[in-house]
């Protein structure tokens, strides 16, 4: 399977640096925010899973209506089929540095990225913010989302505890995790990523004056 993704989509050159950034947190941690800081402040190319399978459901393609039809009938999309999307994109931002948003959001997905992509994040940033307050910011955030109701939220908060701590956990003991409080304000958070990213631009600095 990730031999034939390769040669359908492509892959990136060997010896190329490529960095990226996994981004986690919560429903209404507020990573979003922080996404679009570091993506205007660090060059970063901000990469959602969920917006690029919304794309390829607008596209119209037969890949584009499996899709449709899956979310429709309220069943997962294969973790290879998100991976290739992601593939596709990275490939043709042009960029060699990314922040893949709200991914892997399970085990699967990260198995199926490690398979096919294979390049290990050079670290996952995870805005840790507690349930009362990530549950009090999407009741009071005026969406008019259908899913910001008390019942849909909180099924929320469960799938992500279930299925995406584990993966939380799984880098935590890589020593790959970079925990930030998302109970602060977004500022505030920003704040403390700043720092995180700034460490990261030292160390490739410092990469090429040692090469």
């Amino acid at each position: 399977m990730a031999d034939a993704i390769k040669n359908e989509v492509g892959s990136f050159p060997s010896g190329k640096k490529i960095t990226v950034v996994f981004v986690i947190g919560g429903p209404g941690s507020g990573k979003g925010t922080q996404c679009s800081k570091i993506v205007k402040n660090f060059s970063f190319t901000h990469l959602s899973a969920g917006d690029l399978l919304r794309e390829e459901v607008k596209s119209d393609t037969e890949q584009g209506t499996m899709i449709k039809n899956l979310m429709h009938e309220g069943k997962l999309v294969p973790s290879e089929l998100i991976v290739k999307l992601l593939l596709k994109a990275m490939l043709q931002s042009g960029n060699d540095k990314f922040l893949v948003d709200g991914f892997p959001r399970n085990e699967e997905n990260r198995h199926a990225y490690d398979n096919i992509i294979g390049i290990e994040p050079e670290f996952v940033l995870f805005i840790d913010c507690s349930k009362e307050e990530m549950e009090r910011r999407i009741l009071n955030r005026n969406q008019g989302r259908d899913d910001d109701n008390i019942d849909t939220v909180r099924r929320r908060f469960e799938v992500f505890q279930e299925s995406t701590m584990p993966v939380v956990q799984y880098y935590e003991k890589r020593g790959k995790l970079r925990r930030v409080d998302g109970a602060k304000s977004a500022d505030e958070v920003f704040e403390d990523v700043k720092a995180i990213f700034v460490q990261l631009n030292a160390q490739v600095v410092l990469s090429f004056v040692t090469w």
